[in-house]
């Protein structure tokens, strides 16, 4: 048996959501005349408590056109340290959109609120000092570096009131946001209205083959739009793609709970095997994180073995559960990663 669990980007559309592609009504979407598109969007920013959405090839581009529709040329964006948006995406928000990032250590949990606040360049009355002016917080929920941790909503709400005060708009990097809905078992319109803007991915966990989207007020997404446009995502029949969507939020939102389930267990299955190695108690989604000596040997074991697995740092192995792992294929993977671990020196106390 093969498990692939690099990532929930593997995933393969299911024979139901392939019918759905097939059967979909199309138009040209630059001219917006693609139903099928027009309807996911208005279905995602309903779900989300927001006036307009913007279907996009990839989550990539949905943060930058969200941010960048957001922040002025020589404005500045606040993030944590492991965000994606200033981790993964190539700094193309500092090359293609004239926009600085800063980060802050502990923005999703340890740093003191107040500091927070106190790091937002807004000046309300006028005076700059020469100093970079502060347009967007962004949040990444769930969390990928820190192996899908949930942002606590008392966290999300007071960052809301802060920015809200401060003038300063609040995104939500929300790639896997459906997984953090699941997780607190609230609906994902809470998440979505602590937010000025969202980008939401629609390939991860919820197994479409393609797209994001883009969410906030209507004059914010057509700016968005715009950005669409001058980075080339302006597609044509896109329905086809804009259908796998639709039913995946129709369909497979709720069966998140399955892969954290999965996750859960495979984590304390190994953490049995190796104590010290991983932490069942920050398996909170669909990640698991292992702490190894060398993760780039470790996944290149454990491949061998027909396990796939991805390196997240040198000494650090991700584990992502999905659509396509069932409970026998994490029972299978549970039996060759915990010999591998075990195999590992013990972790000092």
């Amino acid at each position: 048996m093969s498990v692939d669990l690099r990532s929930d980007t593997v995933t393969r559309p299911t024979p139901g959501m392939r019918l759905a592609m097939a059967e979909a009504e199309v138009g040209d979407d630059v001219y917006r005349e693609d139903p099928t598109v027009r309807a996911l969007e208005e279905h995602a920013a309903g779900l989300l408590g927001h006036q307009a959405a913007l279907f996009v090839p990839s989550g990539t581009m949905g943060n930058f056109c969200a941010l960048r529709a957001g922040a002025p040329v020589g404005t500045e964006i606040i993030a944590d340290t492991e965000a994606h948006i200033v981790t993964y995406e190539l700094g193309g928000l500092a090359a293609l959109g004239g926009v600085q990032t800063r980060t802050l250590t502990g923005l999703a949990d340890t740093l003191e609120l107040a500091a927070v606040e106190a790091q937002l360049r807004a000046f309300p009355g006028g005076g700059t000092y020469n100093m970079v002016r502060t347009s967007v917080l962004a949040v990444e929920n769930t969390r990928a570096r820190d192996g899908g941790l949930v942002w606590p909503l008392e966290r999300l709400d007071a960052l809301r009131a802060i920015t809200s005060a401060a003038g300063v708009a609040l995104h939500c990097d929300g790639a896997r946001l459906w997984n953090a809905a699941v997780a607190q078992d609230i609906p994902p319109r809470r998440l979505g209205e602590m937010f000025s803007t969202l980008s939401v991915c629609l390939s991860k966990g919820l197994g479409a083959p393609v797209g994001s989207l883009v969410v906030g007020d209507t004059d914010h997404v057509e700016r968005a739009r715009e950005w669409r446009k001058r980075l080339g995502g302006g597609m044509r029949q896109a329905g086809v793609l804009a259908a796998a969507g639709l039913y995946a939020l129709s369909h497979h939102v709720a069966r998140l709970a399955d892969d954290h389930r999965r996750a859960g267990e495979l984590a304390r299955t190994l953490a049995a095997a190796a104590p010290g190695r991983v932490d069942p108690e920050r398996t909170e989604t669909n990640m698991v994180l292992l702490d190894v000596p060398d993760a780039g040997a470790f996944a290149a074991r454990a491949a061998a073995d027909g396990v796939l697995v991805g390196a997240a740092g040198p000494a650090k192995v991700r584990i992502v559960t999905h659509l396509d792992v069932d409970d026998d294929a994490i029972a299978h993977a549970g039996k060759v990663l915990a010999p591998l671990l075990a195999d590992l020196p013990a972790v000092a106390a």
